[in-house]
């Protein structure tokens, strides 16, 4: 019996996601911006009862695989964090992107009932993460609203990039050959992800009145420094995603190709370089490259990740029927292969394609954004978010050699997760503000419309009053000429009957 209800929660959680899946894409495809607002709430209420549904599936089956009532309590709390995020995010900022809102709320569903599922500890911290960032992070929104000089602090934000990444390159604490993290009244956090976050702050900003030559000279000694900072404390996965990420915004600000194939080869030349003075890199490479010529050693973690992927298939074995913890750090840089063992090929599938709309969405915010500097924030966060999913998972699946990066909204990890939900946040805040400047323009439309109407009615009422006072004249004229007339006949009568008298 216990096999047969976890079997079915199973199968029916894949058909919930690809249905899921289904109507994201055709609404991201489908509705305009105007659409959006107002029509594709429902769907974001669709969207959204679909992920409270893959919740309960998600408790019912983990409770019924560990017996564990805290499992109750667990799920119970998510659901009241998904109801609660949803409806005031509806209440507060009523012309944020709902679609995008639902977009992450079921990513964060995915990652923490897989981070759960490999460490019920790590679970609850992860929640708790969760919720200290959709705190903190919701205040964004308002923030960008009543602030306007966040656009003109270009070089403080360069200055506040740089000044983290050294202390971290002199204070940080070494993990697996490179120095990631540091600690500060005993709270661990990882500087690089929210620099990401303040490192395209300062491009957009810079970015934002001139990309002439002069303008990108100085804005790419800046961001020079960012990445040699970064590959001096040895984090070359963050490097490569600040570089892409400056590439990107230098190529769309320019409109010059030259830039773009610039960059191609620079990041050829910067990856020899690492591969030759970094012997980390030299060991992921090696275990990229043949994995199984040294399967107890350096492609151990490797050789496990693609075990777990392969023996997932497409329909996957089953929540905590799998063995996610053969691979090491499993909740952090490969936590996508250990979906592929439980969840199976195709929910991966339906993941990646709600990752890449999110991407998406954030990208076509850039699009339609009023302004450089939001649209170049936007057009870098949307790229960041991307890179990092390409490389995570390039990296779990042996496409690319792994670079220690996380997959964000869904690895374990407290600066990841804050870093991440800001950026859907800020992303959240230039839609709204894009959608207030658009209301502004229709109503200056409708109130300039309405005088128009207004001076025409009027210059009507005037052009009719005109009209009935030469009616008048012409009628009073008449009258006089019709009077006089009379006048005439009445002599004419009398003269004759005088003269007839006579």
């Amino acid at each position: 019996m216990k096999d047969i209800v976890t079997e079915l929660t199973h199968y029916c959680a894949i058909l919930i996601i690809v249905t899921y899946v289904i109507g994201s894409v055709a609404i991201a495809f489908k509705c305009s911006d105007k659409n959006d607002r107002a029509n594709t709430r429902m769907y974001g209420v669709s969207l959204f009862c679909a992920i409270i549904f893959l919740q309960i599936l998600f408790g019912l089956n983990s409770y019924i695989m560990t017996l564990d009532v805290r499992m109750f309590a667990f799920y119970g709390a998510h659901m009241i964090y998904l109801v609660a995020t949803f409806v005031l995010f509806r209440i507060f900022y009523s012309k944020g992107s709902v679609i995008l809102l639902d977009h992450m709320l079921f990513l964060l569903t995915i990652g923490l009932t897989m981070v759960s599922r490999i460490s019920f500890d790590k679970g609850i911290r992860q929640f708790e993460l969760i919720v200290l960032s959709t705190i903190l992070a919701g205040l964004i929104p308002f923030i960008m609203s009543k602030f306007k000089l966040l656009r003109k602090m270009a070089w403080l934000y360069g200055a506040v990039g740089i000044g983290l990444l050294v202390l971290v390159l002199i204070k940080g604490t070494n993990t697996y050959g490179a120095k990631l993290s540091m600690e500060i009244f005993g709270v661990a956090f990882q500087p690089s992800e929210f620099v990401k976050v303040v490192f395209v702050f300062f491009v957009a900003a810079m970015f934002e009145h001139d990309s002439g030559f002069k303008t990108i000279i100085k804005t790419s000694i800046m961001a020079a420094a960012h990445v040699l900072i970064l590959a001096a404390s040895r984090d070359l996965g963050s490097a490569l995603i600040y570089a892409i990420v400056y590439v990107m915004i230098v190529f769309v600000a320019s409109g010059k190709a030259i830039y773009l194939l610039c960059g191609l080869f620079g990041g050829v030349g910067a990856s020899l370089a690492g591969y030759h003075l970094f012997e980390h890199v030299k060991v992921r490479v090696a275990a990229w490259i043949n994995p199984w010529s040294d399967i107890e050693g350096k492609g151990y973690q490797m050789e496990q990740s693609l075990f777990s992927i392969a023996t997932g298939g497409f329909a996957g074995m089953g929540l905590y029927k799998g063995s996610p913890r053969t691979i090491p750090v499993v909740e952090k840089d490969f936590i996508f292969s250990a979906m592929a063992e439980e969840f199976g090929g195709i929910i991966c599938i339906g993941i990646v394609i709600v990752m890449f709309l999110c991407v998406y969405l954030m990208i076509k915010a850039a699009w339609e954004s009023h302004g450089r500097f939001y649209r170049y924030m936007a057009l870098g966060l949307g790229v960041t978010y991307g890179i990092q999913i390409f490389i995570t998972i390039g990296g779990a699946i042996k496409l690319i050699p792994s670079t220690g990066v996380t997959l964000p909204l869904i690895s374990y990890g407290g600066s990841s997760m804050l870093a991440t939900v800001a950026m859907f946040s800020i992303v959240q805040g230039i839609i709204i503000l894009k959608r207030d400047e658009d209301d502004k323009i229709e109503k200056a439309k409708l109130e300039k419309a309405r005088r128009e109407k207004e001076r025409r009615e009027k210059a009507r009422l005037e052009d009719s009053k005109a009209e009935k006072s030469r009616e008048a004249k012409e009628q009073s004229k008449k009258s006089k000429s019709s009077k006089e007339r009379e006048g005439n006949s009445e002599n004419n009568k009398y003269s004759g009957k005088r003269k007839g008298n006579k």
